[in-house]
């Protein structure tokens, strides 16, 4: 049966038979009609029919909001997201005179909203639609890089086609891996400027001692607003902009749930990886993890150093380091959740079963794809190291970046490399433009030493001629080219950067420079890597549906449902608020409250509550935000809802589709949920939007924000 057929068939048989699994799944939204009975059965009251169209509400409302996700939540583009999906932009509009990541920030009026950093965007989905069959139809019959060019060609027409009406910037998301693709249009909002943010020690209560940590305490939500032009097109940035009128926008509820409760989730989750084979599984756990954890270690020790006595490293270093820290928490967690299942184990077990009912055929192109995936795992440790130098630096990315942009300027726009076109130019002057507020010399240069001295420890066969030539092999040879590199180097202006962007753009010679000139070879070597690396993609494109076919079979034979693997595109997860026992004799009820900001307070950061909130709960007015069970003012939640990173500032929505809570983390022990799902242990961690408003009212007061929201100041 063709993969496409049987995926039909799994789904058919696999939805109307698991309710004991109804909460794992992230789902298109084109899914979930068929998945009503389970829904409905779950608690949810209204129309599954809306949920299907992305451009109705409430899924009208959500949005991409930088790397995570948001709501409109307002009529005049109000939108709400989490203190740390937005801390880039909290910490581009910060300074040593005036701290907003410590002090928090609270707009005066619309002309003192402030502008996001430029490569910030917010996206707004109003189409998405299946394409498969124009995607594959000049890729059959091709291996390896024929077959990615094929696939690549045919996805920048799609994109180029769908793009030729304007104000739209479309993408192909591939779903299934390789087994069916789809056409996303969205709106690219430019002009998105800070509203309200509360101070560092409320929107990030206890950082990383508390992070992916359960009782929380944290209130982490901020306001954004996206404007346009005044003729309601996206925009750059203009102080005659206006605010964008989105085509819905989420009412926040006055009540809040309850264990058992039913509770929905929308937003962009960013990669989980469940339907990958069990060499990959193997890969993540004995190598890809352990190196991830040791390479943040070592960026983290850097950027604290650097930082160390000089207030505006640590201004320009802040959103950065707690990125890294971040990855770095998650990467551990992952790892020893992974062990703890022993998902290794039980994945290949699974995977064992799944070929001996696979047929023959079948399985030798999964044997094919197994011997793609090991020769692309040989390299793991270089490409991460090298990948991270291109992300993790200032200068270094913006010469790899201008020169890159150089070379794709010479060939017809439709030939480019994604991310190199004509409609990628705004994107690229951002990340230049951004620079300027978030790059230190000595910071930087203790990044490369970091990366590229991890690079220097390399086995011979992950080494590269240029990088080589460029920093030489020791300690020693490093120190003396990044000294001299970074003591010539004029990029670190913004209008040298600009210049040669310009001339970069067209195609044309680029000004002389230290890192310009270093950064010629280096990209011809990431070229020879891209190769490399689109030659076994194209393999993996061609080979990961007939793993998938077999697992749609196995999966269908179980009564189970196979829904796609997160990829940034809009999904939907269900489930109920549910209290957590991570471990014998231990329980954690799902509500937590503003007592234990008090339990947790020390007077030193992470767990220095500012004086504001201590005295407005000692006073212990929470008069129409508090929940009566308790008798107190709740701060945060815990649901089982299906989520990963990417689903950061996802609205977490009640059975009458209002919203009531923010999903800001995940629990320690469900980590490892982007690869091994438990639904022992899976739960998501919200802010409950009752603190927002309690925090909006009594504490940091924005009544003409409340009253925005249709909410009561009180």
């Amino acid at each position: 049966m063709p993969p496409r057929r049987l995926l039909a068939a799994a789904l058919l048989m696999g939805l109307f038979t698991t309710a004991a699994q109804a909460d794992e799944g992230m789902w298109m939204p084109g899914q979930l009609s068929d998945i009503a009975a389970p829904m409905r059965a779950a608690g949810f009251r209204g129309d599954v029919r809306t949920l299907a169209d992305v451009t109705r509400p409430p899924l009208s409302a959500v949005v991409r909001a930088g790397g995570g996700t948001g709501a409109f939540v307002s009529g005049d583009g109000l939108l709400l997201t989490n203190h740390h999906v937005a801390y880039g932009v909290i910490q581009y509009n910060s300074r040593p005179e005036r701290d907003i990541i410590e002090g928090g920030f609270i707009a005066a009026g619309r002309s003192d909203e402030r502008p996001s950093n430029p490569d910030f965007r917010v996206l707004v989905t109003v189409g998405f639609d299946r394409v498969t069959d124009t995607v594959l139809e000049a890729a059959r019959g091709l291996q390896g890089r024929a077959y990615f060019d094929a696939v690549d060609a045919a996805s920048k027409r799609i994109v180029a086609d769908c793009e030729q009406a304007g104000d739209v910037r479309c993408s192909v998301a591939n779903m299934y891996y390789g087994t069916d693709f789809y056409r996303i249009r969205q709106l690219e909002l430019r002009d998105v400027r800070l509203v309200y943010a509360p101070p560092r020690a409320i929107g990030n209560y206890g950082d990383e001692i508390d992070n992916f940590m359960w009782p929380r305490h944290t209130g982490d939500f901020t306001l954004l607003r996206a404007y346009v032009s005044p003729d309601g097109r996206p925009a750059d940035y203009s102080p005659y902009n206006v605010p964008y009128a989105p085509p819905a926008h989420l009412q926040i509820a006055r009540t809040g749930l309850h264990a058992g409760d039913f509770a929905m989730l929308a937003g962009y989750p960013g990669v989980t990886f469940r339907h990958r084979t069990a060499d990959e599984f193997e890969a993540q756990v004995t190598r890809t993890l352990p190196q991830r954890v040791a390479v943040f270690d070592a960026l983290i020790a850097a950027v604290e150093q650097a930082g160390q006595g000089d207030a505006d490293v640590r201004t320009r270093y802040a959103a950065q380091l707690q990125s890294l820290k971040n990855n770095r928490k998650r990467a551990a967690g992952e790892l020893e959740g992974l062990r703890r299942s022993d998902a290794v184990t039980q994945r290949r077990e699974d995977e064992r079963a799944m070929l001996a009912a696979t047929p023959a055929a079948t399985r030798g192109e999964i044997d094919a794809l197994r011997t793609v995936l090991a020769e692309g795992d040989a390299m793991g440790e270089r490409d991460l190291l090298l990948g991270l130098v291109a992300s993790q630096t200032q200068l270094m990315r913006a010469a790899l970046l201008l020169e890159r942009l150089r070379l794709e300027s010479a060939r017809p726009d439709g030939e480019r490399e994604t991310g190199y076109q004509r409609r990628d130019h705004a994107l690229i002057e951002g990340v230049l433009r951004q620079a300027q507020r978030r790059y230190a010399p000595a910071a930087e240069k203790a990044l490369m030493t970091v990366l590229i001295g991890r690079y220097q420890q390399l086995p011979d066969a992950q080494r590269l001629p240029a990088f080589d030539a460029a920093f030489g092999r020791t300690p020693e040879s490093l120190a003396r080219a990044l000294d001299t590199l970074y003591a010539g180097t004029r990029l670190g202006d913004e209008a040298e950067r600009l210049s040669r962007f310009a001339a970069a753009r067209d195609g044309r010679a680029l000004a002389d420079d230290p890192l310009i000139a270093l950064a010629g070879p280096l990209v011809a070597a990431q070229l020879e890597i891209e190769h490399a690396r689109k030659s076994r993609d194209g393999e993996q494109l061609r080979l990961r549906p007939a793993y998938m076919q077999a697992l749609f079979a196995w999966r269908a034979s179980q009564g189970r449902a196979v829904y796609p693997d997160a990829n940034g595109t809009l999904r939907v997860s269900y489930g109920r608020v549910e209290a957590l026992s991570p471990r014998d004799a231990v329980t954690y009820a799902p509500v937590t409250t503003v007592a234990g900001i008090v339990e947790k307070h020390t007077g030193q950061a992470p767990f220095d509550a500012p004086r504001p909130l201590l005295d407005a709960i000692a006073r212990g007015d929470f008069t129409g935000t508090d929940e009566p069970s308790l008798g107190t003012q709740p701060v945060n939640f815990l649901t089982n809802l299906d989520t990963t990173g990417g689903n950061s500032g996802s609205p977490v929505l009640n059975a009458r589709g209002e919203l009531v809570g923010l999903n800001f983390d995940s629990n320690w022990e469900s980590v490892s949920a982007s690869w091994w799902f438990d639904p022992r242990l899976k739960r998501a961690i919200h802010v409950d939007m009752r603190y927002m408003r309690w925090l909006m009212a009594e504490v940091y007061p924005a009544p003409a924000l409340l009253e925005e929201m249709g909410l009561p100041a009180r």
